[in-house]
């Protein structure tokens, strides 16, 4: 007999009507020489301090820091949990093989490889790994399942990441709540959490103390379009009349006018961060919102597998990708087009070098109208995602235009749609007139070397703070360790060193709000005054740090692919936290936390 462990019911029930397992019994199905069970997610745990050592049970500044001499899991505490490991167990003690058929990502591999250790599974496993759920994809994985063994970096990974968010998690704590915490209150400490929450403390702060200053810019009017002198702002009002009074005796000179036409390309498809990114600004969406959303439609076979950090697709794909287009009927009149002609196998879509685990989210082809509300916003961003990147890019015509009066010179610029290319399936009414019109610069109406009567202004403006941030904001500053970067290319090579993974930046942002460490307003998202507190006590720079704590991302992700030992992270994780226990015991000059 062969057992299959699913992550989930649902997909334990899709897997078993596939391979003929059609028997429903408690906690499994059977049939056909398979048995298919599941988990509920996490079925196991890293065991608690308490379970290594009855003393550590007590926050005593005087234990940390806490290092167990190895980890070990349990079963989380839970009548339905604990039933389900049980049939689990019994299933694998009687079997010939089981196949992991969890998630195919690194959190899914941590769940089922814990509860077959927990189990004592000792016969061979193998590994079903799919990037959706469709039948299709589901009987091609099963025809191509993999040695266990190839994922054992994937599990090291996971594993490390675990033990390093306990180390750090218990250990800083317990540390910063017996030092500074008052009365009953708990002072909690995290990899990413902390580092997040410091990005956004340091951002309110930048907003306080901020102090808003007026300047003046000159401008002028010639031949109805109004021209930007190129200067700096002028810090007073006398400066800037002063210089309304040099402009007003001098003609207009046109000095050069450049018209270029150049292309802009479609968006790359989505990873989850741009996904969540996008629908924070779209329509409001929580980050945890969309992935819970996301996980559904994946879970409902509709797109692929929602857990990942690359905007690019295996080069495998290219042959089913018309197949894909022509199956999304509701979405015809964006792909009539593209599919009249063969899609262009670019680089910039489909790079095996760029992909770990899965390709980037896409529609299966499985095209459901009846998904409705939330559900289809995300749906529709997919969808429209997908095709976009097949169509043409964008030809936008670009005028600048630059006058001199006197010494002084001015720019004024201008963007005109000449063909709207991918963005006609965002703006399904552009037409030719609004093509035509959108620019506000006339071209005809300029010649270099003319010269003319102009009227000269004065702007007056304030300098604005900076903004607080937004889900969409904080996940982009995650990604990017605290950067401020909006170039696609760029982003892509930092996402190594992000801080958190895209499946779990949300929960990041949900514990924030849960322990009141943030707020949000409107779509703001404001530390509170526990959480300013909270960072003002900790003078550490690598527990605050987005960027360190990113460098050690790396590391993770490093151990994901064989190149970096996890035995040296956990040397470094425990020499981190011993440093880090003397500093806040022994150093007099850290602030309380009051």
């Amino acid at each position: 007999m062969i057992v299959c462990i699913a992550e989930k019911p649902s997909v334990a029930k899709s897997i078993a009507e596939l391979i003929g397992a059609k028997k429903k019994n408690n906690g499994y199905f059977e049939g056909n020489g398979y048995q298919v069970t599941w988990t509920f997610g996490h079925l196991c745990t890293l065991k608690e301090p308490h379970d290594y050592n009855e003393n550590w049970k007590y926050w005593k500044l005087e234990d940390l820091p806490i290092f167990p001499a190895n980890f070990g899991v349990k079963l989380i505490k839970n009548n339905g949990v604990e039933n389900q490991f049980q049939i689990i167990k019994t299933l694998i003690k009687k079997c010939e093989e089981v196949i992991n058929c969890g998630d195919a990502g690194q959190e899914g591999e941590l769940i089922q490889r814990w509860v077959l250790l927990k189990a004592k599974c000792n016969v061979p496993v193998k590994r079903l790994w799919v990037s959706s759920l469709t039948e299709e994809a589901i009987i091609e994985g099963f025809k191509n399942l993999s040695e266990s063994k190839k994922y054992d970096n994937l599990y090291a990974a996971g594993s490390a990441r675990a033990i390093g968010d306990w180390v750090l998690g218990i250990n800083g704590t317990r540390l910063f709540t017996k030092k500074f915490g008052i009365g009953k209150s708990t002072l909690s400490i995290g990899r990413v959490q902390t580092p997040t929450l410091a990005m956004i403390v340091e951002r309110k702060k930048e907003i306080e103390n901020f102090s808003s200053a007026e300047y003046w810019e000159l401008k002028t009017i010639y031949k109805e379009q109004e021209f930007n002198c190129q200067i700096k702002r002028i810090s007073s009002k006398e400066k800037a009349e002063k210089g309304i009074i040099y402009l007003s005796d001098k003609l207009f000179e046109i000095i050069s006018f450049e018209q270029k036409k150049v292309k802009e390309n479609p968006p790359r498809l989505y990873d989850l961060t741009s996904l969540q990114v996008d629908a924070n600004k779209k329509f409001g969406f929580s980050a945890d919102k969309t992935l819970k959303l996301t996980q559904e439609l994946y879970e409902n076979k509709t797109i692929t597998y929602p857990r990942v950090d690359t905007s690019y697709l295996t080069e495998d794909l290219y042959p089913k990708i018309p197949g894909i287009l022509k199956k999304l009927k509701s979405y015809s009149k964006f792909t009539e087009n593209i599919l009249t002609k063969p899609i262009t196998k670019s680089k910039n879509i489909f790079n095996n070098k760029k992909i770990t685990d899965h390709h980037a989210i896409i529609p299966t082809g499985i095209d459901l109208l009846n998904i409705k509300d939330d559900k289809k916003s995300i749906y529709d961003l997919i969808c429209k995602r997908f095709i976009a990147v097949f169509h043409e890019p964008c030809i936008i015509s670009n005028t600048i235009v630059i006058g001199k009066v006197g010494s002084l010179n001015f720019k004024k610029s201008g963007k005109q749609i000449l063909k709207p290319g991918w963005k006609y399936i965002y703006n399904e009414d552009i037409n030719k007139k609004e093509i035509d019109n959108s620019s506000n610069i006339n071209i005809t109406n300029f010649k270099q070397g003319e010269k003319g009567t102009h009227k000269p202004i004065m702007h007056k403006g304030k300098t604005s703070p900076p903004k607080h941030y937004t889900e969409a904001t904080l996940l982009r500053a995650m990604e990017t360790a605290g950067k401020q970067v909006k170039d696609e290319e760029m982003r892509e090579l930092m996402k190594e060193n992000g801080i958190g993974r895209p499946s779990t930046r949300s929960n990041i942002i949900e514990t924030l709000l849960k322990r009141e460490y943030i707020l949000k307003k409107n779509k703001k998202i404001i530390a509170t005054e526990n959480g300013t507190k909270l960072i003002d006590a900790i003078q550490n720079k690598i527990l605050k740090s987005a960027q360190l704590t990113g460098e050690w991302e790396k590391k993770l992700r490093l151990i994901e692919k064989g190149k970096y030992n996890i035995k040296l992270f956990k040397e470094e994780l425990y020499k981190m936290v011993r440093e880090l226990t003397d500093e806040v015991i022994f150093n007099n000059s850290y602030n309380n936390f009051k």
